[in-house]
């Protein structure tokens, strides 16, 4: 088959390697319809992930059909449409017990294009996959599909449910990325009383209006008056920058709440000297996709609008290209950017 190889540090290639095959009873191989490409993707080209070995596949959010199955997998069979969890869970741990598959500690967690093989390719080898996969209805288009791989169930989990975004809240997004736009989509659902969100790059203050923010600004007057202020109840940090963490525990009121998204790629102040007297609680986070089933009817009876979300399409083969338009997103004007396969 061919797939997109990790050679090191930004170099990667659409190769031919051999098809994965079933390795475990409870694994699954599903061929690839739609993939797409995420921040962490970047992180590895970076170097930021050594971890990651070259002659890795990468990718990890997936949308295909099951094409063989081992002994051990109760709940799927051949044919069966699928949406791949960026997140394994072998559904035996304690954490997966407690329905924190991103800490699995069975051997799954974030492995896919990582650890092992991932999904950007023709055929993906999916561990643990009772676990680790949700059925697509027919109805559900593939380019929405692949968004309840990671996007949505990390702007959610980590974002909106660890930030305990309520009614009437006052809620600021940091960072207008496809994470921080998927963020203020799912916001909406609590009926927030203003969303705000913070970027340096004018067309996407333009998009995070489009999809639902009450206001979009760069750093400056908004968030000052709001550190001087009121403050904001919950500031959710989307961008992976340093500095957007310290604007979210500048815009924050006493007693609110930061949820940490975005991974970010060096170290972080923590301000306590000024911090330590607000009752702050900060969270972070690895996604669990606990909630992709749930996501997933929401979507399907129009509660969650994402058209918009996925601004570029190519196809598997066009991967390099792809890796291109995603990394220049912000010259682009690329969110997620999705590949579809034959």
């Amino acid at each position: 088959m061919r797939a997109l190889v990790y050679h090191g540090p930004a170099q990667i290639s659409w190769d031919t390697v051999p098809d994965p095959v079933v390795e475990e009873a409870t694994d699954a191989i599903v061929r690839v319809d739609a993939t797409t490409i995420c921040g962490s993707d970047l992180r590895i080209l970076r170097g930021d992930l050594p971890e990651v070995k070259p002659g890795t596949v990468l990718g990890h959010e997936a949308v295909g059909e099951v094409v063989e199955v081992g002994d051990e997998v109760r709940h799927l069979r051949p044919g069966d449409q699928v949406i791949v969890s960026s997140v394994s869970a072998c559904g035996d741990c304690r954490a997966c017990r407690d329905a924190m598959y991103g800490q699995c500690g069975g051997g799954g967690g974030w492995i896919l294009g990582s650890l092992i093989n991932g999904a950007q390719a023709e055929f993906v080898r999916v561990p643990f996959a009772d676990h680790s996969t949700t059925r697509r209805p027919s109805d559900l288009p593939l380019d929405d599909a692949v968004l309840l791989a990671e996007l949505l169930p990390t702007a959610y989990e980590v974002g909106v449910r660890n930030g305990h975004v309520c009614p009437g809240d006052i809620v600021v997004v940091v960072g207008a990325g496809p994470v921080g736009l998927a963020t203020v989509i799912v916001a909406r659902l609590y009926s927030p009383r203003r969303v705000i969100v913070v970027d340096l790059a004018g067309p996407r203050l333009e998009n995070a209006v489009r999809v639902g923010a009450d206001a979009a600004e760069s750093p400056g007057a908004m968030i000052a008056e709001l550190a001087e202020g009121p403050g904001a109840d919950v500031a959710i940090e989307a961008s992976g920058d340093p500095d957007g963490f310290v604007l979210c525990t500048r815009a924050v009121r006493a007693g609110g709440h930061v949820a940490n998204i975005g991974a970010q790629g060096g170290p972080v102040t923590l301000h306590l000297e000024s911090l330590w007297r607000k009752n702050l609680t900060i969270s972070t986070g690895q996604v669990d996709t606990s909630s992709t089933a749930w996501l997933l009817e929401l979507m399907r009876f129009g509660r969650l609008p994402v058209s918009g979300l996925v601004t570029h399409t190519f196809g598997l083969d066009r991967m390099e290209d792809a890796y291109e338009v995603f990394a220049g997103g912000t010259a682009s004007g690329a969110l997620k950017v999705v590949l579809r396969g034959e």
